[in-house]
């Protein structure tokens, strides 16, 4: 993974490629420094202007090659973010690191080179603030502190899986950092909502604090200390709350997910504020660095959400949702009441019921069941919010009939749930005959 940095030989430059510098050692990786003249004033001023350029380059080049990185050299002609973009893809460099818009930036960089290059790039850009904890890292005499932006989302897996690429390589403390609006939490997890639109009961805040650690844990798996959980409420931008929890949290790093919108898009981009506004460095990971076909990971299952009306078909899905889980985990067995004052008087038989068709083994190699009585005459919506809730990884359900999804009341329901969940749902049919 080839490291380009850009500079344009200022102090913060000069930071940013310190840090880059830093990295490439640490990384054992070799270092591309690029500066790019303006076409317009590398055609107003010639050779002249290419000389200077060229040998402030090789002098910063002699100064980080003392820091013990291993440094190319490039002048470039032309748009800076179409130049560097361009030589990124041609070097194949995984990573672009630069210095952030300063203070005196017009709008604090907007439409600036800073802006076009987390756009433009199909890798991750790194946008320094501070050199010393890249530094410090280095020389293994700190952690580096990193607040991951975390939502559901495939930008933020991109930047999850990059966070955890670089942990391969020292300690790295994360913080977990999640912005929400209480209001539309409560809808998605289906949960009762208090008068006041921002209070946070305890069990919306269990119920996203369980969520984000799952949507973390990946990054547990590498014998590093567990992520630390930050969930703040917000209203409005979700950048400025997350900046805010960054700087309260004193992080150096800021790690954020990009779906790299442009024009309007901007407008509630979570990287593209963060990358103006933090006063920390920041990195902003583009959904297409996502890892692919062979490169994917296996995901792991941990917890699974059977559904049953108690039909024969419906039945049939519990043994498989246990399947799913050969090395333990948590299976959550439910079924749904059509109205509030019928699950609360029949409860306690419709739980024995789903005691009933647990296998012999639901409980072995450590696994754990939940049983629970849901209520709602949306089934579907019903389900869907309770996997939202409960941070499943796979929804079970079973069907009737042998032509398809029938428009019975599980065939309606599975049909209904393929097509609105965002996770993978297994969907159990009878066999044929």
């Amino acid at each position: 993974m080839t490291i380009l940095c850009a500079t344009h030989f200022s102090d913060a430059a000069q930071r940013a490629a310190t840090a880059a510098a830093e990295l490439a050692r640490k990384l054992d990786e070799p270092l591309f420094l690029v500066h790019v003249l303006p076409g317009d004033l590398a055609r107003a001023f010639g050779q002249t202007l290419r000389d200077t350029a060229a040998s402030a380059l090789q002098d910063e080049v002699r100064r980080l090659e003392k820091l013990g990185a291993r440094v190319s050299h490039q002048l470039l002609t032309g748009e800076p973010a179409e130049e560097l973009a361009r030589f990124a893809q041609e070097k194949g460099a995984g990573l672009v690191v630069t210095a952030g818009p300063t203070s005196a930036s017009p709008f604090l960089g907007v439409g600036g080179t800073v802006d076009r290059l987390a756009t433009a790039l199909p890798v991750p850009l790194l946008v320094v603030r501070e050199a010393e904890p890249f530094e410090a890292w280095v020389k293994g005499t700190r952690p580096l502190k990193v607040m991951l932006g975390v939502d559901r989302s495939l930008p933020f897996e991109a930047a999850r899986d990059w966070l955890q690429g670089l942990r391969k390589y020292g300690a790295v403390e994360v913080v977990a950092g999640r912005i929400y609006w209480p209001h539309e939490e409560y809808q998605r997890m289906g949960l009762a909502q208090p008068p006041a639109f921002q209070d946070v009961t305890p069990e919306l805040q269990r119920a996203l604090e369980q969520e984000v650690r799952s949507l973390v844990s990946p990054l547990e798996t590498m014998g590093q200390p567990p992520a630390k959980l930050k969930l703040a409420p917000g209203v409005g931008r979700i950048a400025d709350h997350l900046v805010a929890l960054a700087a309260e949290e004193q992080v150096d790093l800021l790690v954020v997910g990009s779906h790299q919108r442009r024009a309007l898009g901007k407008l509630w981009s979570v990287s593209h504020h963060a990358l103006r506004l933090a006063k920390m460095s920041v990195t902003s990971v583009p959904v297409e660095v996502s890892a692919k076909g062979s490169a994917a990971p296996i995901p792991g299952l941990s917890t699974v959400l059977v559904a049953t009306d108690f039909s024969d078909a419906a039945n049939r899905a519990i043994p498989y949702a246990f399947s799913l889980l050969p090395n333990g985990g948590t299976v959550h067995v439910v079924t749904v009441a059509d109205n509030p004052r019928q699950a609360i008087e029949q409860e306690r038989d419709l739980r024995q019921r789903l005691h009933q068709l647990l296998p012999r083994d639901a409980d072995a190699k450590g696994r754990k069941v939940l049983v629970e009585v849901l209520s709602g005459q949306d089934v579907a919506t019903v389900l869907l919010k309770a996997a939202e809730r409960l941070s499943v990884d796979v929804l079970c359900v079973g069907t009737h009939g042998r032509g398809g999804l029938k428009k019975t009341l599980m065939g309606s329901v599975a049909k209904e749930i393929m097509a609105r969940a965002d996770r993978p749902v297994l969907v159990v049919r009878p066999p044929e005959g």
